[in-house]
């Protein structure tokens, strides 16, 4: 039993890890001509991706039964330089279907001809080393498991099958980065003895700074409409001694330079001899417009400040962006945030946004209450919109490199010529200043520069793209960008703004509350995550993606949530905490006043019992516990190893109840089940049945062939893992019926080898996967009353007979069906006999004796 355990959990491991990539044809015409290319054809677990570019209007991919038909629109610069004359400027295609055996087709078609062509997979030989290959990673895995696996089997701990998953990578583990306490300068003084206040104050802005210079080197090419302002905050925001470099490159508009010289003119009795205008009879380019500007500030001795006429820079920013220079050794570049600078963008880290009047300035106004050395990490390079770059390295690499053309990656060329010399790029968090990118060349023209320039950077750096996915993936400036983030958010949000309290498991809450999430924007959503690597993920999602940081410091969230005046808490689920008994005390203590509101989403029965299914220690659903029950599995041990009987729990989770404005119910049968264990909130419950996520067709079963039994999803065990495991033995036995999983099995329980087991699906893939294995039924195979079953509905959907145990919403959904049926479960135990004998009865009346 252990070995065939082993085997299972392996099977689960090399679905998720085993991944197989090889590169594929050319696609041609009859007439030689090239009409597109698969870049490569990759097998991850039991999916096929297929990815490549076509010159054609549409593309389908046929393979086992499965068609999947796309127009080729992703965009392919690299393609379209390469390839001058394609008809389509947006050419790439991408496929992601179930993989099944035998090849792939791919039909091109251009209107004007078709091409059929047949794309060569993985061998089987490949796949079989590529498995092999993972048998010693799964191994040392399973090891250095072995104290969580202990635990799990001593208690059955919700949270050490979560730690499991996770160490086995099982689920998805985001790159999140861990955020820094102490983020805010208040929140550390606080800490501090009244007396050393004053001198943690002065180190941190030292008398000296007030008197340091600087020079700003500011290109300007058209953009007449954004220079009056930019040029305004330079001189009203600037806090320290400044000079400013103006280089006008020629701007076609003739508006251009006529304004600048008045605009210089009117400065001279204010700023006398600190503000110098250069005119370029002819077009020089960005990069040697910078070089005259920065040769110029050599000779002035001070620290360089190169400013895009675009950037807005905010009150009091000159102080907060040269302080690194005094407080910080090697400091040779320092970058501040903005909403458009790459790797220091906010709210999304890369990913650009448009920011309304006045946001940036309320954005960099909770900015300023960082604390200068917690907003500060080093970086792989700086970025050219608003970076103060240093005297002694400027110095030793005085200019800008020319082989960048008219502009893009030549600040990143630079960057890593002065990391080699030993210098350190800053990102400076505590410092925001927006950036209308892209007005000097317009957004086209800079796709093209910096997929061009880009490539250069990879031939001379070939490290440093490495180096920039790692500062993603570990995001050191992770705490202030969410603080950031959270703070736009807030300042844009019509009304409450609601948090999630989800968990990192995956399954149809998680599924739910995406789509939920996903119907709402661009309104943007909080969730804050347990089960992951630390305690708390706190997740900003919002049209331009999710900005997340994980912690065990719940004070931190509290603090980063400040900006959020009005609340909705919304509990989804809390499945795989370390603590799920403080989780109420919790979400309580975020709702700040009346104006918030608490909402609970009924997707299991944690809030009655740790058991969330509710079923007792010997795995039997008998009904609502009683709340003096002494059962095992009905209590709960804290990290601090109080024991909690189901009365503590009750209390606990009974003070969130009584506090919610909402409860949410998607079935009449956990309305039932609610409202029994908490009386005081039947008022309060809200039955919304769920909608099918994906719209699925009627099917027709083949008659006159071995009934096939399809079960959906991944099946642990209160989803009816060991009913499965026994059936799939009587079923390998006696030849009855057989057996398919769509989706997986917990390794736990393994089937017998006559089972067929598919692994993960797309909930659109169920037509063609129904059609490749024969489905003539469907069962549900959950042993607990559950809230709403998505698979159930999913199952109904398809118009097959759907066979569930009697017990909650899959009992309700499948009698209201009419197709099918309802299997009685006496004392919580299932009847293997009575299940096949009613589902082959349906299928061959003369069939039910044998069974």
């Amino acid at each position: 039993m252990f070995y065939q355990t082993l085997v299972a959990l392996f099977a689960r491991y090399v679905g998720v890890h085993q991944q197989l990539t090889i590169p594929g044809p050319s696609l041609h015409g009859q007439t030689a001509d090239l009409l597109g290319h698969v870049d490569r054809v990759t097998v991850h677990g039991q999916r096929l991706r297929i990815e490549g570019w076509a010159d054609a209007q549409h593309v389908v991919l046929c393979h086992a039964g499965l068609r999947q038909d796309v127009i080729p629109n992703l965009p392919r610069q690299d393609v379209n330089a390469a390839h001058p004359g394609l008809r389509r400027s947006n050419c790439g295609f991408a496929f992601d279907l179930a993989l099944g055996a035998g090849p792939a087709t791919l039909t091109l078609d251009r209107g004007d001809l078709q091409l059929v062509h047949q794309i060569a997979l993985p061998t089987m030989g490949r796949m079989r080393r590529a498995r092999a290959a993972l048998i010693l990673p799964f191994l040392h895995a399973l090891l250095m498991a072995t104290p969580i696996l202990l635990r799990w089997l001593a208690t059955k701990d919700p949270a050490c099958r979560t730690r499991l998953k996770h160490h086995f990578q099982l689920v998805p583990n985001l790159p999140t980065a861990a955020m820094q306490p102490l983020l805010f300068l208040q929140d550390c003084l606080s800490l501090m003895p009244t007396g050393l206040r004053a001198a943690e104050i002065a180190r941190l802005q030292p008398p000296a700074l007030a008197h340091r210079a600087m020079t700003i080197v500011m290109p300007i090419y058209n953009a007449l409409h954004l220079l009056p302002e930019v040029l305004t905050r330079v001189i009203r925001n600037t806090d320290l001694p400044w000079r400013l470099i103006l280089i006008e490159d020629a701007s076609p508009d003739p508006a251009v330079r006529p304004f600048l010289r008045s605009w210089v003119a009117a400065q001279k009795q204010a700023f006398p001899g600190r503000i110098t205008l250069i005119e370029h009879k002819e077009n020089q380019g960005f990069i040697r417009s910078v070089n005259v500007g920065l040769a110029l500030a050599v000779g002035h001795g001070d620290h360089v400040v190169l400013l895009n006429s675009d950037a807005f820079v905010p009150p009091g920013w000159a102080t907060r962006l040269m302080r690194p220079y005094l407080a910080h050794d090697r400091v040779a570049t320092v970058t501040p945030m903005s909403n458009d600078a790459e790797i220091f963008s906010a709210p999304v880290i890369c990913r650009r946004s448009s920011l309304a009047q006045g946001e940036a300035d309320q954005i960099d106004a909770l900015a300023a209450l960082m604390h200068p050395d917690a907003a500060l990490a080093d970086a792989p390079t700086g970025v050219g919109f608003c970076m103060a770059i240093s005297i002694d390295y400027l110095r030793r690499i005085p200019a800008l490199d020319t082989a960048f053309g008219r502009g893009y990656g030549e600040e990143v060329d630079w960057c890593q010529k002065i990391r080699a010399l030993g210098g350190r790029h800053l990102g400076l968090a505590n410092l925001f200043v927006e950036h209308r990118g892209g007005t000097s060349f317009g957004a086209t023209e800079k796709q093209r520069l910096v997929a061009r320039n880009n490539a250069v950077i990879s031939h001379r750096y070939p490290n440093y793209d490495a180096d920039v996915q790692r500062f993603i993936a570990t995001d050191p400036l992770a705490a202030p960008r969410l603080a950031l983030a959270i703070g736009w958010a807030a300042g844009r949000a019509a009304g409450p703004m609601p948090i999630y309290l989800a968990h990192d498991l995956g399954g149809g809450a998680e599924d739910y509350l995406t789509h939920r999430i996903a119907a709402a924007l661009p309104e943007t959503a909080l969730v804050l995550r347990i089960g992951t690597a630390l305690r708390w993920r706190l997740e900003l999602h919002s049209a331009q993606g999710i900005t997340r940081g994980s912690t065990n410091d719940f004070a931190l969230i509290q603090r980063l949530l400040d900006p959020v005046k009005q609340r909705r808490i919304i509990y989804s689920c809390g499945v795989g905490d370390a603590d799920p008994a403080d989780l109420p005390a919790k979400l309580l203590a975020l709702k700040r006043g009346p104006q918030d509101r608490i909402e609970i989403l009924v997707h299991d029965y944690f809030p009655i019992s740790p058991s969330y299914s509710l079923l007792n220690g010997t795995g039997q659903y008998l009904g609502l516990p009683a709340s003096t029950t002494t059962d095992p599995a009905h209590s709960a041990r804290r990290p601090n190893g109080t024991q909690l009987t189901l009365q503590n729990w009750q209390e606990n989770w009974g003070r969130l109840i009584t506090a919610a404005h909402d409860i949410a119910v998607f079935s009449q049968s956990s309305a039932d089940i609610m409202a029994a264990a908490y009386p005081q909130a039947r008022r309060k419950l809200r039955l919304t049945p769920h909608r099918l996520l994906v719209d699925l067709p009627a099917l027709r079963a083949m008659a006159g062939e071995t009934p096939v039994i399809g079960v959906l999803g991944n099946i642990g065990f209160h989803k009816g893992a060991a009913v499965m495991r026994d059936l799939s033995h009587n079923l390998d036995r006696s030849g009855a019926a057989k057996l398919v999983v769509l989706g997986r099995m917990d390794p736990l329980y393994p089937l017998a080898t006559s089972a067929q087991v598919h692994g993960g699906y797309l909930r659109q893939d169920i037509p063609a996967l129904v059609a490749r294995y024969g489905i003539t039924d469907w069962l549900i195979p959950s042993i607990w009353p559950e809230t709403f079953s998505y698979t159930t509905h999913e199952a109904i959907a398809t118009g097959l007979p759907v066979w569930c145990f009697d017990l909650g919403a899959q009992a309700d959904a499948v009698r209201q069906s009419r197709r099918g049926g309802v299997i009685p479960i006496p004392s919580g135990v299932p009847d293997l006999a009575d299940l096949l004998k009613k589902i082959l009865k349906t299928r061959n009346p003369t069939e039910s004796a044998a069974a």
